[in-house]
């Protein structure tokens, strides 16, 4: 898995009818983009130290240049 700051994690319910969850990438921890993943959480604001399991994807986007 590899992601960068501003990326969205996309987390799939484990149960039928869990929501989808997703967060802003607001840190990466791991060496070149892998996990673990700093995570703001859409839902609630909070942020996590997160290790994504086999029902997260990365949502990537053109990120623009500047400052970090």
């Amino acid at each position: 898995m590899y992601a960068i700051k501003g990326d969205r994690l996309l987390v799939q319910g484990s149960r039928a009818g869990d929501p989808l969850r997703d967060g802003e990438i607001i840190a990466v921890r791991g060496d070149d983009g892998a996990p673990p993943y700093l995570v703001r959480w859409t839902d609630d604001g909070h942020v996590s130290l997160t290790y994504p399991g086999p029902e997260t994807w990365i949502q990537h986007f053109v990120h623009a240049p500047g400052p970090d």
